[in-house]
């Protein structure tokens, strides 16, 4: 099962000042990391596998917060990347952009759709607009919450994309 705390490998691509990673750290919801602990699963936006149900079978949730224009430099295990399904973003900078999303809503979605809707609604509240997240997101997060796989998954994102 997936712990509770995410683990963020920190680049310092971005404005320290928008870093909702950072943010993150200092309110002890996440820890930083120079190195990916086996028995982690990555979201990474690249993977062309979605992150499911069955995915909480690894044990430690890990977000790659790097700047969007150079996610593409970076290159993990496949078998471990997972991307997020369809949602569109509530952060103050892509507000309303499908898959753009900040570090905190991307770890918030993925704790949704692994079941821990608490601790996904517990970090967003430290954000003046996190909530705005899930009700952005409410019918696709809570469909993609019931599905079972990757397949599911795809299958419900056709709905919303």
């Amino acid at each position: 099962m997936v712990r509770d705390i995410p683990l963020i490998l920190y680049k310092n691509e971005d404005d320290p000042k928008k870093c909702t990673a950072r943010k993150m750290r200092r309110f002890k919801m996440a820890i930083f990391i120079n190195r990916i602990p086996y028995n982690s699963v990555i979201l990474y936006s690249d993977s062309s596998i979605r992150l499911s149900l069955e995915d909480s079978r690894f044990s430690n949730l890990v977000a790659v917060d790097v700047s969007w224009e150079n996610v593409a430099n970076y290159h993990f295990p496949k078998e471990h990347t997972r991307s997020l399904p369809y949602l569109l973003a509530a952060n103050p900078v892509n507000y309303g952009k499908p898959f753009k999303l900040s570090t905190v809503e991307a770890i918030a979605a993925s704790y949704y759709i692994l079941g821990k809707k608490d601790v996904a609604l517990k970090m967003l509240s430290k954000f003046s607009w996190g909530l705005q997240f899930i009700r952005l997101n409410q019918n696709p997060l809570n469909d993609y919450s019931r599905a079972r796989n990757t397949t599911e998954i795809e299958d419900i994102e056709k709905q919303y994309f």
